[in-house]
């Protein structure tokens, strides 16, 4: 979602923050924008579209100087348009950049109005930044009208704010929209993501909710909510500007395919030690959290709620605990009954998706018996607030639509599968197969991609199409709605799933010969019953793709395209294992379509607003 960069140096800035901007375009967004305090005057340039038309008007009308900020805008308020990019500015004083959503602004607008301001764009932002100016006509420096400011502010935020009567500093702020603080030699950078920033620095600050921060060259100087100083930990991050970087590949959702067996054993490594689990890498002393848990409930969003709904499978088949699975943004508005002793789990790739964030929330005020995160991002709010985290050291994930995090939080929810277990019944003996299947997972991942140019060509039964159905049962229908997903995210076909059983009950409606049925067929207990299925679909004359395993034989007959997965199966691997040639179709049909593949339209790839 929207992107902030900012910096504040003895060097000329621009060129820091149009290289963090470009390392954010992952996070989706509509529109650019810059402002750099040069020759005692705030210079403002923005565009719509990408960062690349902000660079091409910076090489026509270059802007110099040593403190800026800049931001990519995801349209909430406003239309993407010029007008409505970022940075915004009061009076040519005070420019501001804003991610988030601030919910009361039509109330302060018209108070802003009454006092005979006037408004260039219709976002919610250029509230923001004129109530700065009113307040600073009335107090002696910008981190004070910032802060009255914020107490004013319903919503959530993230603000990154200069003026020109104070050239020395930039002033920070968030209230659930995150900010990170870089640290470097005489120059200081603030951003919404460390990614946008790991060219100049390794060292962190993250802000925490309510903070206000005065960052200049030499010092930062952190508030909390009640004007305190206060002092926040630096941290050193471990990843590298390399990470980022697409290398030989063509997108970066193609490199992240071909990174899950690297990934996956990175999510296992160091976390199972002769055959069994270590529980310590959920935390320091977790076991008797642990023996207090007789039910797991699980809140994420899209990819990480479908990685939830195998977990459900997993749980209640491997543990006999009951597991409930649910959309954060439908839990953070129920009352739900809470079981004794549930355990509260989250999913998320980025660790600030706002709905799950907002969740954790709200069930740290009910009656759980613990939080845990699953999460990619150490530093990320999700983590920092829960009680026990398992981070799935997938590293950094750029294309919007997931794939290495999906895998690598299966892998994770693997792993708490079988720590419950262990309470509930679980044989030492069956465990131990359990964690030799997972060892086997980055070897067999490889074995899969090897499938890719087979599955380039059958791509192409696609390119034309308009619909797709995606089918699953049991367990694999959680993977067969991660395949729609994907399919419809990137290729803009539109994919829906359906548990294979549930074809008579309406969507047989559905197929004809131009919709292409992809289903998923392992050798499991319910293979006869999917067999069944499609042959449903094939008597109303629907062309049929299918991935199987080697043992299961299907009639080779027109209409029907079978891949065959190169190695037998086992069922705890099976949710890992047929994803990856469902990712891998979606990917080469968004080729054939010419889609914008790491950056679909109209999506963001952290989710930080409502």
């Amino acid at each position: 979602m929207c992107g902030i960069v900012g910096a504040i140096s003895e060097r000329n800035v621009t060129p820091i923050l149009m290289e963090g901007l470009r390392r954010l375009e992952y996070r989706g967004y509509d529109s650019a924008g810059i402002a750099i305090f040069d020759n005692s005057k705030i210079q403002r340039l923005r565009r719509a579209g990408k960062v690349q038309e902000l660079q091409n008007a910076l090489d026509n009308n270059p802007l110099i100087g040593t403190l800026g900020i800049s931001h990519t805008r995801w349209a909430t308020h406003g239309i993407p348009t010029e007008n409505n990019a970022h940075p915004h500015l009061s009076e040519q004083d005070i420019a501001l950049v804003h991610n988030g959503i601030i919910e009361n602004h039509e109330a302060l607008k018209k108070e802003l109005l009454d006092e005979g301001y006037t408004f260039e764009s219709d976002t919610d932002t250029e509230v923001v930044v004129h109530r700065i100016h009113f307040h600073l006509a009335s107090n002696a420096d910008l981190c004070t009208a910032v802060n009255l400011t914020v107490r004013e502010l319903e919503g959530a935020y993230a603000l990154a704010v200069i003026s020109k009567d104070e050239p020395h500093k930039m002033i920070v702020a968030r209230s659930g929209c995150p900010v990170v603080i870089g640290k470097g030699i005489n120059e200081n950078f603030v951003a919404s993501d460390v990614a946008a920033l790991l060219p100049v620095t390794n060292n962190f600050i993250f802000l925490e909710d309510d903070d206000v921060a005065s960052v200049e060259k030499d010092k930062v100087t952190v508030f909390n909510s009640e004007g305190i100083e206060v002092s926040r930990k630096v941290t050193e991050s471990k990843l590298s500007s390399e990470a980022a970087e697409r290398g030989e590949f063509k997108h970066f959702m193609l490199k992240e395919i071909y990174e899950q067996s690297i990934a996956v054993g990175n999510t296992l490594n160091q976390r199972i030690a002769d055959g069994q689990v270590l529980e310590n890498a959920f935390g320091p002393d977790t076991s008797m959290t642990f023996d207090q848990v007789k039910a797991v409930h699980i809140v994420a969003c899209g990819t990480s709620y479908h990685a939830g709904l195998v977990a459900r499978y997993w749980i209640e088949d491997i543990c006999r605990v009951p597991c409930s699975v649910e959309i954060a943004s439908e839990y953070r508005y129920r009352n739900p009954v809470v079981p004794e002793n549930t355990l509260f789990v989250t999913i998320s790739q980025s660790g600030e998706t706002a709905d799950t964030l907002a969740a954790l929330r709200e069930a740290k005020k009910a009656n759980y018996v613990s939080t845990l995160a699953i999460c990619n991002v150490p530093e990320s709010s999700m983590v920092r607030e829960s009680d026990l985290v398992l981070i799935t050291n997938a590293g950094p994930e750029i294309g919007v639509a997931s794939t290495k995090a999906f895998t690598t939080q299966l892998a994770a929810l693997s792993l708490l599968t079988i720590v419950i277990g262990r309470r509930h019944g679980l044989k030492k003996a069956l465990e131990k197969d359990l964690v030799a299947q997972l060892l086997e997972l980055p070897e067999l991942i490889n074995q899969i991609l090897a499938l890719d140019s087979n599955i380039e060509s059958l791509a192409q039964h696609f390119a034309d199409k308009h619909h797709a159905l995606f089918l699953g049962r049991g367990i694999q229908n959680p993977i067969a709605m991660e395949g729609a997903l994907k399919l419809k995210e990137i290729s803009y076909i539109h994919a829906e799933a359906y548990a294979a059983g549930e074809l008579k009950h309406g969507p047989l409606a559905l197929v004809d010969k131009d919709m292409p049925i992809v289903a998923i067929a392992p050798d499991d207990q319910l293979l006869e019953k999917l067999k069944s299925n499609l042959q449903e679909v094939r008597a109303r004359g629907g062309e049929l793709y299918v991935f199987a395993d080697p043992r299961v034989q299907f009639a080779d007959k027109i209409g029907t395209h079978t891949t065959t997965m190169p190695a037998e199966i086992k069922d705890f691997q099976a949710p890992i294992l047929y994803t990856i040639p469902l990712q891998l179709l979606s990917y080469h049909v968004a080729v054939l379509k010419g889609t914008d593949i790491d950056q679909p339209r109209n999506l963001a790839k952290s989710v930080t607003v409502e």
